[in-house]
């Protein structure tokens, strides 16, 4: 802290005779006062240069009083150049867009004016970034954040349910990722691992998506693959009032989908205070169809273990409200106050049918096996409405200042609350089982395994359980960050700057599970005894021989009174869920100092360092045969990190732009893979245990990118990247753990491992290290090089990823060194693209996605690992302008009814095979 208060000391000093000062404006569009990020701005006299933010706001400090030539640059927009005054307050500068063809510059449409935005943005900023702002996104047919990222270059996406939930940036997993909400860290929702669910935010509530593959110091460093910033709306300089209402339908249940959303936003006070309010609802009634198998091995026959088939009926509410102040108390002072709140409610019926331990019977000729049939609901109430609920919130406040203390100095500071929640409350289970049915089969094709049964006698099945439980996880942070910034160069003539701050995160995360089985008085026998629904697959993609059968009515399991002690017995089950709650608390503290110097007018260089210390103390329990809380155990521990970094960037000529940068970056353990539980089971011989020696995962990344950029909005671009994780982590699995192993593994517990037994032993390790190389290339242009309005009419966006990754000092079985693995959940391939057409009434797109088959967890063994199969998505929109403040819009999603199909070892092998079908939708969208 003390070199923070000697250096502003020191700038203080060293300015206070100089008689400057402050220049301060604003870009907005000419026509419809939209804010105009990354415009290039620059002083003819004394060759003086900023940049636009994220609002259109700029400044330039230390300027000596005098008369000087603007000159501002933007892509899609005519030149602009006037003369100011340093007595000019609060300067609004007002571009045109382009409307005349001479040279590149075309007339500048809806799709390309969103488009203007993001790539102005993606050309001013030093690092390696990619932007869209909202117009493209809506232009897209994707409704959750999710699903609008899986169209950036190198970023693809794990779905649940059919919709985009977990980020992979440049083959890196989630949790080597970050995402953040206007810079504020967002928690996780889930109860083990630092991931943000990307289909819990509305698309539409987002004003734009910056992804940063390179970081700068003052950036937060636990991001490896890459930080994504999701921007929310800014106050817009005018009156504006906006609605959509749309609806659509569901093939795979038949249901109707609901979307509505209203923005207002205004200026007040003389233009001084700016306030915008948003908020959005949208509801689908969906589900899935799906089978599942897994797969073991005998002395090289390998045989089906288990298959699953099951019917998922889901309904997503997903709503999101927010709101952003902000207030000018003068030229030199501004508040903003942001806050969102974003909740969705999963209300689940699942319904599935199990065959297991699978196998051949010689003398009934027959394969024989153990048949449960299982309802999956919640109890009837207005809450849950016989479903499982899973209702998952993420909140965010935060408070900003911006202050210019001197012409030669400003300050910022913010402080944010964020929290995530996973509630799942009188979540319910029952189910019947057969052992020893006989089984109709059919295994000739692994890509489709299959098994029913024979007799189909309900008669014949007895209750195996009825339990409900509550599931908890919560996760908080308190941020607060305060930096400065003062202009110093030490080349002649060019512009330098150095920035230095402090960062302060304080993170909690809890898991509060329980779990209840009922034991009913009476009745309950066999499962004919009670109301039952049977389902067929009609329709179904794996084949309409894959019926799940009959359950349980889900109406019957919901209206089931288990407090009722008349009629149902309560009894805890441990099992399933003491080794899993926890408590974790995180400190991080970070500072940094960032120094910008423009080498040339043409080459800008960023120099600088971050030191980042966590602080962490978790809890977690020791249970003794699953179930015997045999006392808490409590570790405390703390580790600094410092991560320099160098970036270039090299302007061949105003459109041609090279990047490159040498950064730094972690990734910290997953908090269930710190907390330090164990959970022994004497009777099959296994014990797991967190880890809370686990060192965070340590980057060296390499970038270079080369942007060639066109007036008309559109880039063609490619680049490469390295990177070299040390630390990394992995499951760590060795089926010969001993007495003596555990004694040297856990010192201080009482030892369950007899003499001479071995046991199964599973923890999360580090790796000694990974590489991860790989390229992107992406264009999106105007085809206006074209003959003729209608082929002028058409526009491109496309880009391909490359990533290739090789990891060592990963031990599989018996802790044997597995050679030849790559990282998990590395993509190879990852290719997007869309073709547009658009003129002032009409536009139309059709997008396609496409990720190569990736490995997805690393198993015992080849035979073990589980793979994510390739995928393939083509989505289609059009709307139409029916007057200026009025459009009809359609959209249809997943025409390929791309299925989620992993698979075990081998391609052919299938491990779990799930169908959504497309959706259809059709609305209407006001914006005055």
């Amino acid at each position: 802290m003390r070199i923070y208060l000697l250096l502003i000391f020191y700038f203080i000093s060293y300015v206070s005779l100089a008689q400057t000062t402050v220049l301060k404006g604003k870009i907005i569009d000419s026509n419809d006062s939209f804010s105009l990020p990354g415009a290039s701005l620059r002083l003819q006299e004394g060759n003086r240069h900023t940049v636009s933010d994220a609002n259109g706001n700029f400044e330039f400090l230390n300027l000596p009083d005098g008369t000087y030539t603007l000159n501002v640059d933007y892509m899609g927009y005519n030149h602009f150049e006037q003369k100011i005054t340093t007595s000019d307050k609060g300067i609004e500068v007002r571009l045109v867009p382009a409307s005349s063809a001479i040279d590149e510059v075309q007339v500048i449409g809806d799709i390309a004016k969103g488009q203007a935005r993001a790539l102005n943005q993606q050309k001013s900023n030093n690092n390696i970034s990619n932007i869209i702002s909202s117009d493209q996104v809506g232009r897209f047919p994707d409704q959750n954040i999710g699903d609008a990222l899986k169209r950036i270059p190198g970023i693809t996406m794990q779905n649940d349910q059919g919709e985009a939930r977990n980020i992979i940036v440049r083959g890196l997993s989630p949790e080597l990722n970050s995402v953040t909400l206007n810079g504020d860290r967002i928690p996780s929702a889930e109860g083990d691992n630092r991931n943000v669910q990307m289909d819990l935010i509305p698309s539409d509530m987002i004003s734009s998506i910056e992804v940063n593959k390179t970081l700068t110091p003052d950036m937060d460093a636990d991001a490896i693959g890459g930080s994504v910033n999701l921007i929310t709306r800014a106050a817009p300089n005018k009156q504006r009032i906006s609605a959509t209402l749309s609806g659509g339908y569901a093939p795979i249940r038949e249901k109707a989908i609901y979307n509505a959303s209203l923005i207002y936003g205004n200026r007040f006070m003389d233009n001084k205070m700016g306030l915008v309010l948003s908020g959005t609802i949208q509801t689908n009634d969906f589900g899935s169809n799906n089978i599942e198998a897994e797969w073991d091995e005998d002395e090289g026959d390998v045989f089906l273990k288990e298959l699953q088939i099951r019917k998922y009926d889901v309904t997503r509410v997903r709503r999101s409200v927010s709101a952003a102040w902000d207030y000018d108390i003068d030229a030199k002072n501004r508040l903003a106050l942001n806050a969102m709140y974003n909740w969705r409610d999963d209300r689940e019926n699942r319904f599935a049918t199990t065959f297991s331990d699978i196998e051949y019977d010689a003398e009934a000729d027959t394969y024989i096996g153990e048949i449960e049939h299982e309802t999956k609901g919640g109890v009837d109430n207005s809450r849950n409405k016989g479903r499982r609920l899973e209702r998952q919130s993420v909140m965010n406040f935060s408070l900003q200042g911006e202050h210019i203390l001197l012409p030669t100095l400003d300050m910022d500071w913010a402080a944010s609350y964020s929290r995530a929640s996973e509630w799942r409350p009188n979540e319910r289970y029952i189910s019947y089982v057969q052992e020893g049915a006989m089984l109709n089969t059919d295994f000739s094709d692994p890509y489709l395994p299959f098994a029913s049964d024979q007799a189909n006698d309900l008669s014949s099945f007895e209750l195996n359980e009825l339990t409900e439980n509550e599931n908890n996880t919560h996760e908080d942070e308190f941020g607060a960050k305060l930096n400065f910034r003062v202009p110093l160069s030490v080349i002649d003539g060019q512009k330098g700057r150095i920035r230095f701050g402090v960062r302060l995160r304080m993170k909690t995360k809890e898991r509060d599970n329980n779990f209840f089985e009922y034991s009913p008085l009476s009745g309950f026998d066999n499962m004919a005894e009670l109301p039952i629904q049977t389902w067929n697959a009609k329709g179904w993609d794996q084949g309409e021989r894959y019926a799940a059968g009959s359950f349980v009515d889900k109406n019957f399991l919901g209206g089931l009174n288990l407090a009722d002690r008349s009629q149902f017995e309560r009894e805890s089950n441990p099992k399933e869920f003491l080794s899993q709650n926890y408590r974790a608390k995180e400190q991080i503290y970070a500072g940094y100092v960032r120094w910008d110097q423009n080498i040339t007018e043409s080459t800008a260089l960023i120099l600088g360092a971050r030191l980042e210390h966590t602080r962490i103390d978790y809890t977690g329990n020791n249970v003794v045969d699953e179930e015997e809380l045999a006392g808490e155990i409590n570790n405390k521990n703390d580790y600094t990190q410092i991560l320099p970094g160098i970036t270039l960037k090299h302007n061949f000529s105003k459109n041609l732009v090279l990047r490159a940068a040498v950064t730094t970056s972690l990734a910290r353990p997953n908090y269930y893979a710190l907390a330090p539980y164990v959970n022994s089971n004497l009777g099959d011989k296994e014990l797991f245990a967190g880890n809370p020696n686990l060192e965070a995962t340590y980057s060296t990344n390499y970038d270079l990118m080369l942007e060639r950029y066109f007036q008309n909005v559109g880039i063609i671009s490619g680049g490469a990247f390295y990177k070299r994780l040390k630390n990394f982590i992995y499951m760590y699995n060795d089926r010969s753990f001993t007495a003596d192993r555990f004694d040297q593994v856990f010192p201080t517990l009482e030892n369950p491992i007899d003499g001479g037994d071995t046991w199964d032993f599973a923890q999360y390790r580090n790796g000694e290290k990974v590489d991860v190389y790989g390229f992107e290339v992406a264009i999106q242009r105007q085809l206006d090089f074209l003959p003729g309005p209608f082929l002028q009419g058409f526009a491109v966006y496309a880009n391909y990823t490359y990533t290739k990754s090789k990891a060592e000092g990963i031990a599989g079985e018996d802790g044997v060194l597995r050679e030849g693995l790559g990282l998990p959940q590395t993509a190879p391939h990852m290719v997007n693209g869309s073709l547009s057409w658009e003129n002032s009434k009409f536009s139309a797109r059709v997008s396609a996605n496409y990720t190569a088959a990736y490995l997805d967890e690393i198993g015992d063994d080849a035979f073990t690992d589980a793979f994510y199969d390739k995928q393939f998505f083509l989505d289609a929109n059009a709307s139409y302008k029916i007057r200026k403040s009025l459009r009809i819009f359609a959209e249809a999603n997943n025409l390929t009814n791309q299925p989620l199909r992993y698979y075990q070892g081998e391609v052919e092998r299938m491990r779990q095979l799930e169908y959504y079908k497309p959706r259809y939708t059709l609305g209407l969208k006001f914006d005055l």
